[in-house]
């Protein structure tokens, strides 16, 4: 596509499309009809969101900016121009948050008995309980570090509260500027029993003068300093790529900042822009809490279960049992899992089992992103340890996940795993676990594909598709990718999965072509596709010229969503307990309809630079199950917002007439029904209590 034609094609900004998602998850935490840790939650989410946003989209443009002061993008906005208006909007956005902190939220939860306490309001006894617990808890573990020079932003850690202080020598009029960072490790919201809570910065900028003696201090702000992590590892001239992550990682420290969150706007604070030679663009002044990300944590207090939605148990897979092992099960049918609405259990089983079973021989798995105390890696270590072949595909590049990943594989490689540190200029994202058992003379091969991590931590708020089978032609591609991968070798002879980069943006773009021909020539035509993100320009202009020809397309785009609506194209998409997580796309395709589960969102990244996987779903059950939350997922009128022309957002309400729907709600009441009805079943079937053989 030449780039005259790029400019002429409508396309949201991807920034402001992501920052308009953001508005929707902080849309959830104003709402008063949800319970008041319900929306603490989704304030913290945002700050997490924003932190992150700021790391890397930020950060990235600013690199782009310094390096190339006059680009453009595609439709002529300078980096300048997007850099500006996305500060403009943040700035707007952090305001929002702070008044919905102090305002709302901070004095609702203090009639709950949950509220922050400020030193000047606690009793006496509460006083000496502070004092103690600064002294005893908190001050050994304090470093105090002196602002002087150009070398004073070494000093600030990233995304760090420092409470700064003007220290006054009481001997003389001389004084010096000194920042105490929160010690990590130590909480930041300190529990009164049920009386509240304080902040760890309150209790530091009061007690701190015992650290100075003969010293006063006579001003106080805090503040937080966010660094670009936008830094490349260099793939091409490393000999050793853990030693090359390990330096990225190191090298993030001392970035240049994006951000100064700054509590008071006084003469210490305008000192401290100054020491640490921050453009005053980038100083963001609130007058809420900093770090509201780590209110997530009082969310999840203990003793006030009635400030916060009930959680949804998962329900089994009515195919499963738990007596019998799931390699069985899959000999006779394919098993489709919705997480978290049906229990991530299986899946960890799945490895596992074959860890020890002496009749396998060899397990192979990706792993992107996994627990900190990961059940898989666990049973992958004692699989290797037993004897078993084990590969694992180890992705060094997950942001922010490097030094774990990092460790968790050299605990692979002491129990004797093969271990690949991904693709060389790619990022490895496909979620896949081949099994190989020996039955009888032959080998057969047992998969396991998802939609999310492998992480059991995350699969209990993280909406996800898996996908367990024993299909030859899913085997031996399987196979074929991990050879690919581990072997230096190409993407070919694929029978059923669909790879990127190679081959997923045609056959998506091939899929999409079909049905613009079955509307042109008058019959059904249709595309219903979930997924987190929509950017890539090719499969943008395709579904235009789509909806163009009348096919209806029906678009759940969780985030960044680059595609104008518009006649016959509309997207929704859905905030709620869970994060919305699937990828499953659906082709009308003549009626035959073309079903399949990915790891891959529609975006540029994903289809161009990362290894990636599609699976056909073939299975008539499973196809069911998955139209099931597709179709669900356009009739939301409780949690859905409706993406606008122009980027923003309206929440979908219901009709006159029209019944309340709420997906989430829907879907885990729909799976323990199915898991009811087969626990229902078994009891109706008599097994007899066998006699076992006598030898």
């Amino acid at each position: 596509m030449s780039v005259e034609a790029a400019m002429e094609t409508p396309f949201i900004n991807r920034e402001i499309s992501w920052l308009e998602f953001n508005q929707r998850v902080l849309n959830e935490a104003l709402r008063e009809d949800l319970p008041l840790l319900d929306r603490l939650k989704f304030l913290a989410i945002t700050d997490s969101n924003l932190d992150e946003f700021f790391q890397v989209r930020l950060g990235g443009l600013h690199t782009i900016h310094h390096n190339a002061p006059e680009f453009s993008d595609q439709h002529g906005e300078s980096i300048a121009e997007q850099i500006t208006a996305i500060e403009m909007r943040t700035r707007r956005f952090a305001k929002h948050q702070a008044k919905l902190i102090r305002k709302d939220l901070l004095p609702h939860l203090k009639e709950a008995g949950l509220g922050r306490l400020k030193i000047k309001e606690l009793s006496e006894e509460q006083y000496q309980w502070a004092e103690s617990y600064f002294a005893n808890s908190v001050c050994p573990l304090l470093t105090p570090m002196a602002l002087e020079g150009i070398n004073s932003r070494e000093l600030v850690p990233s995304l760090c509260i420092c409470v700064a202080l003007r220290i006054l020598s009481t001997d003389s009029s001389q004084s010096r500027v000194v920042i105490i960072p929160l010690p990590p490790g130590t909480p930041r919201i300190i529990r009164l029993e049920e009386e509240g809570f304080l902040l760890l910065e309150d209790l530091i900028g009061h007690f701190c003068a015992t650290i100075f003696p003969e010293e006063s201090p006579t001003e106080v702000t805090n503040f937080r300093l966010t660094r670009n992590t936008d830094i490349p590892a260099n793939e091409d001239c490393t000999e050793d790529f853990a030693t090359e992550i390990r330096q990225v990682v190191d090298d993030r420290s001392q970035s240049f900042p994006v951000r100064l969150q700054l509590s008071k706007d006084n003469q210490l604070s305008q000192e401290i822009i100054s020491l640490l030679q921050i453009e005053i663009p980038r100083v963001h002044l609130t007058k809420g809490p900093l770090a509201l990300t780590d209110f997530f944590e009082l969310s999840l207090a203990d003793g006030f279960a009635h400030l916060r939605s009930s959680p949804q148990a998962g329900s089994s897979s009515p195919h499963l049992d738990e007596d019998h092992p799931i390699i069985e099960t899959l000999r006779d049918r394919d098993i489709v899992l919705a997480h978290p609405y049906q229990h991530y259990g299986p899946v960890l089983r799945f490895i596992r089992e074959a860890a020890d079973d002496p009749h396998v021989l060899a397990i192979k798995q990706v792993l992107y992103r996994t627990a900190k105390d990961s059940q898989i890696v666990d049973s992958l270590i004692r699989a290797a340890k037993s004897g078993k072949q084990v590969t694992a595909l180890v992705e060094l590049k997950a942001r922010f996940d490097e030094v774990h990943n990092l460790d968790r594989a050299e605990e692979l490689r002491r129990a004797g795993a093969q271990v690949i540190y991904g693709v060389k200029g790619l990022k490895t994202h496909a979620k896949i676990a081949l099994v190989i058992r020996q039955e009888g003379d032959t080998l057969r091969r047992y998969v396991h594909i998802g939609t999310g991590n492998y992480n059991e931590v995350t699969s209990k708020f993280y909406t996800d598709i898996s996908i367990l089978t024993s299909r030859p032609d899913v085997g031996n591609d399987a196979a074929l990718f991990f050879n690919a991968v581990t072997g230096q070798t190409r993407f070919a002879g694929f029978q059923t999965l669909i790879p990127a980069p190679t081959q997923m943006r045609d056959k998506i773009l091939e899929f999409i072509e079909f049905e613009i021909l079955q509307a042109e020539k008058g019959n059904k035509a249709r595309i219903r596709a979930k997924m987190n993100s929509l950017e890539d320009r090719e499969i943008i202009t395709a579904l235009y010229r789509a909806a163009d020809a009348g096919v209806e397309i029906l678009l759940n785009v969780r985030g960044i969503c680059c595609l104008v609506p518009r006649e016959n194209i509309r997207v929704v998409s859905i905030v709620d307990q869970y994060l919305e997580h699937m990828r499953i796309l659906s082709f009308h395709h003549e009626g035959a309809k073309k079903v399949f589960i990915t790891s891959a969102d529609w975006m540029k990244r994903n289809l161009s630079k990362r290894v990636e996987l599609m699976l056909p779903v073939l299975d008539e059950k499973c196809r069911k199950t998955l139209v099931k939350i597709l179709k669900a997922s356009f009739r939301d009128n409780q949690n859905a917002s409706l993406i606008l022309p122009d980027g923003t957002s309206e929440r979908i309400t219901p009709a006159e007439g029209e019944s309340p729907f709420r997906m989430q709600a829907y879907l885990s009441e729909f799976f323990s029904r199915k898991a009811e009805a087969a626990d229902q079943q078994r009891t109706l079937q008599l097994e007899p209590h066998l006699p076992k053989n006598l030898l």
